[in-house]
């Protein structure tokens, strides 16, 4: 349960992003905001790995990978970096082309979906079916929330947006699963996870130097970026590869689904923002199918990761 705890954490910290960008107010560009955030979190991250793999670890790994004949490690690391780079443009792109409900609502109901396919093609570990239970009911408490569901707005749906959420929620379970990979080999959780952030944090230098970044020079740019990259980055991957070393893949991405409960709570308490019924409705869906995700879990063994070594 402590294993829970971390992720749920992680998803309270991931939460954080919309209402601190909302209170830093600053003029600048979703895809800049989204590479700073990278460069900053996943560089701090990059350095606590480099210290992790030269005190332990390299060498456990390289033995399994010669004794399975496995894919190296350092292929695996630009596979997860690749994941972390994509999810940013293409979330940013799903919620523009969409709107933010549509697009928050396919990207993070594809993500756990995305997770259990790759874990059971690659890691050959198939979901439980409590596990399908619990996150169908969560996605639904996601749609109302979202305000989806009946809104009456009769927007039309943009196909390339859908494939740039579903995108979004692809390039999730890419970094989930390939960070999982390393922590099978025997990679601590910071060395896993700063692997993998800090390449994506290289390779975000070029996407960040595309954009206008005046917005960094003020004041309140300085404490975003630093908000972002410390807390949503740093603070809460540690916990999320953390939790990600003693649960199963698709557990962690059905629990992360916690992100838009607590977003949604957060702007209600700090932004003062308001929910309508349906809203409120999915609200107590969404903790009804996490709690059925975790307490029950602990007998039953959904928590527990199966894949064959």
């Amino acid at each position: 349960m402590t294993a829970v705890f971390a992720v749920l954490f992680a998803a309270l910290c991931f939460a954080t992003t919309g209402t601190a960008q909302a209170l830093a107010d600053v003029d600048g560009s979703a895809l800049s905001i989204g590479a700073a955030r990278v460069l900053v979190g996943g560089g701090l991250l990059g350095a606590i790995a480099l210290v992790a793999l030269l005190r332990r670890g390299r060498q456990q790994s390289s033995d399994r990978e010669r004794r399975d004949g496995a894919v190296p490690s350092w292929v695996i690391v630009i596979v997860g970096a690749l994941g972390v780079l994509a999810y940013q443009p293409t979330f940013f792109a799903g919620t523009r082309l969409n709107g933010v409900a549509v697009g928050t609502v396919i990207a993070l109901g594809s993500a756990p979906v995305f997770t259990g396919v790759l874990n059971a093609v690659i890691r050959r570990s198939r979901p439980t079916s409590r596990w399908a239970v619990a996150t169908a009911i969560a996605l639904v408490g996601v749609v109302l929330v979202s305000g989806v569901a009946g809104n009456g707005s009769g927007q039309q749906i943009v196909p390339a947006g859908i494939l740039a959420s579903l995108g979004a929620g692809a390039s999730y379970a890419v970094y989930a699963i390939a960070s999982k990979l390393l922590l099978d080999r025997g990679w601590s959780t910071s060395a896993s996870m700063g692997a993998v952030f800090g390449v994506a944090a290289v390779f975000s230098v070029p996407v960040l130097l595309s954009t206008s970044l005046a917005w960094i020079a003020t004041p309140s740019g300085i404490v975003l970026v630093l908000w972002l990259g410390v807390v949503t980055i740093v603070v809460a991957y540690l916990l999320f590869g953390w939790g990600l070393k003693r649960l199963a893949p698709t557990t962690v991405a059905s629990l992360t689904l916690a992100e838009p409960l607590v977003a949604t709570l957060l702007g209600l308490i700090v932004l003062r923002e308001t929910l309508s019924a349906p809203a409120v409705v999915g609200l107590i869906i969404m903790a009804v199918g996490l709690t059925i995700l975790t307490l029950p879990a602990r007998r039953k063994g959904l928590l527990r990761d199966t894949a064959t070594p």
